[in-house]
Parts: structure tokens; C-alpha cells; sequence
């Protein structure tokens, strides 16, 4: 069951198209990573799908109902942290969570044990620190935190890792990570890596569209050909590959990386060097990432010359 389903979404500024005829579909209990560069519109969905701004075409649905701009009926499923959330800095995080359970109707009782509970998820036990203490991946802890007070279905978080340092990073991504079978988490970022690392679901949009969304482990399979290092014993061979290859990467004296084509595959290449007698210290197929398949992908949509979108 998808929780969160976009269709032909659309949304302009002016003459500007930002979100341009979006399709999206976010499976229940995943870890989904909505990527793309700065600028590439991932905000301005986040808003359209928590009913902030107005979309000029298209429809949102979370958890099977319908998104309405200004009314709020499907956000009792959703958990929200922007980008840079903002609290009261003179409350505890205790306190500041007691106050969001009262603004949202909850049950003292439920307030209280869920507060003891989401502390402890996000390692904010000491109650005693005010806000305005706290550093930047304090405060993105106690947002999630706040994000999953009501127990959402879909937590969407939107560049939660931004100019985190890397344990402030880990922090968050061991947390997102913790929590998908109680809720879904959706979260914006243009750190790939850190996609790599926790979702098991990506959709990248470019251009105000998406051009890609699957499983992380589908896509990365996809594209032109594979990468392979060959390190060789002689220089002279590592030379007379780059002659035969010359779009080819050369990392060191011996070692060269061919180029990623489909008719350049372990078994081609190994036949080659075997006909030639050609001696190697090292013959590995690299793993493909995800940011070759962005980059593959943004390199294409940008190229002067294409009539249609690639569907990969």
C-alpha cells in the first residue's frame, strides 16, 4: 500500500514552473529518499502535500485521502520537520513537546508517556537543558521528536541532515532509520550518500519531475554499462589501455578505470586481456552508486539535443 500518492502534480511562481506534471508514489513503512538538487522543487512539494500551498493542477493523497489546500484532515497522519525548525528557546524539550501534545488535543496521560518514549528514541533525556542550549543536531533530534508525537503514519522531513557535522549526521539517519515500523519517512535531501545509506526507496527530481523512482537497489543497477578497474602489472599495458580507451579514468601509474559502456563488460574485458596474455594485479567490477546514476541522469536532461524524458 502506497501511504503518500501524487498525481500530475503541478506548481508555478509567475512564469516559473517549479513542479512540473509530478507522479509519485511512497510505499507504506519505507525509508524514501526525495532527492535532487537545490532549487529542484523538493520543498515546494513537501508544502503542497501538508497543505500549504496551493497546487495549480493535480492531486495528493496520504493514506488514501485527498489533500486539501488550507484544511488540515490528512495531516493528523503526517509528521512534519522543516528544514529549520524553530522553538521556544527558554523551554526544556520536555516542555516544548507538553505544549505541541496540548495544541494537538492529546491525552496528559498519552503526552506524558510518549514524551518519555521519544526522548529516549532521540537521546534527549535530560530535560533540564534549555532549547536555546542545544546545537543544531539537538535541535533536529527534538524536531523529530516533535514530528512523531502523534504517531503519524508518514514522517516527512524536509533536509534534515543540512549543515550537520558527520556525528550530528549519523545521529539522524540512525533514528530515521529506527522508526519505519511505526511510521513512513519521507525525507528531502541533496546528500546522496546519506540516501544510500538509509532508504531502501528513491525518487530523484529534476527539472520540476521525476525521472527516476524505484527501489534503491533496482536503480543502481540501471544505466549504461558497468564500471571496472583493471590494475595492471606493466605500465606499458596500462598505457596501451588508456590508447584503446581513452575516455578511460587513470587513477595511478598502473591503474585504470574503463569507461561505463554497454558493450564494455567484465566478460569482454577479461577475454581481451586473456587473447593478449596481458598480466594484472587486480580485475574489479565497481559497484555502481547512486551518484553515477544521478549524475548519468542530469547530464542527459541537460544535453542540448532531446526530444523526450529518459525512463530508466
Amino acid at each position: 500500500m502506497d501511504i503518500l500518492s501524487i498525481r500530475d502534480l503541478t506548481k508555478s511562481f509567475g512564469s516559473r514552473t517549479v513542479i512540473d506534471h509530478l507522479h509519485l508514489s511512497v510505499p507504506a513503512h519505507s525509508v524514501f529518499g526525495f532527492i535532487g538538487k537545490n532549487g529542484a522543487g523538493k520543498t515546494t512539494t513537501m508544502r503542497m502535500i501538508v497543505g500549504l500551498l496551493k497546487p495549480d493542477h493535480g492531486e495528493i493523497q496520504v493514506n488514501g485521502e485527498r489533500v486539501s489546500f488550507g484544511e488540515n484532515q490528512t495531516n493528523r497522519y503526517i509528521g512534519y520537520l522543516p528544514d529549520v525548525p524553530e522553538y521556544y528557546g527558554f523551554m526544556t524539550a520536555s516542555q516544548y513537546l507538553t505544549l505541541c501534545g496540548e495544541i494537538t488535543g492529546m491525552q496528559s496521560s498519552d503526552v506524558r508517556r510518549r514524551i518519555l518514549d521519544l526522548l529516549d528514541l532521540v537521546g534527549l533525556t535530560d530535560s533540564k537543558k534549555h532549547i536555546h542550549t542545544y546545537s543544531r543536531g539537538m535541535k533536529q533530534r527534538l524536531g523529530i521528536a516533535q514530528a512523531l508525537l502523534n504517531a503519524p503514519k508518514l514522517l516527512i522531513c524536509d533536509e534534515p541532515t543540512s549543515a550537520l557535522d558527520p556525528v550530528g549526521r549519523k545521529e539522524i539517519l540512525d533514528i530515521l532509520s529506527s522508526v519505519t515500523e511505526e511510521t513512513t519517512v519521507l525525507f528531502s535531501t541533496h546528500v546522496l550518500s546519506d540516501v544510500e545509506r538509509i532508504c531502501d526507496h528513491v525518487a530523484l527530481l529534476h527539472d520540476g519531475s521525476i525521472v527516476v523512482q524505484g527501489t534503491l537497489e533496482n536503480l543502481k543497477r540501471k544505466g549504461n554499462g558497468e564500471k571496472i578497474q583493471i590494475e595492471f602489472e606493466r605500465r606499458s599495458d596500462a598505457e596501451a589501455c588508456l590508447k584503446k580507451y581513452p575516455e578511460s579514468l587513470q587513477t595511478d601509474a598502473l591503474t585504470i578505470i574503463l569507461p561505463k559502456r554497454a558493450d564494455i563488460t567484465m566478460p569482454s574485458v577479461m577475454a581481451d586481456l586473456v587473447s593478449r596474455q596481458v598480466p594484472v594485479q587486480k580485475l574489479e567490477k565497481l559497484e555502481p552508486t547512486l551518484e553515477d546514476l544521478f549524475l548519468e541522469v542530469v547530464e542527459h536532461e541537460t544535453a542540448p539535443c532531446h526530444d523526450e524524458k529518459r525512463t530508466l
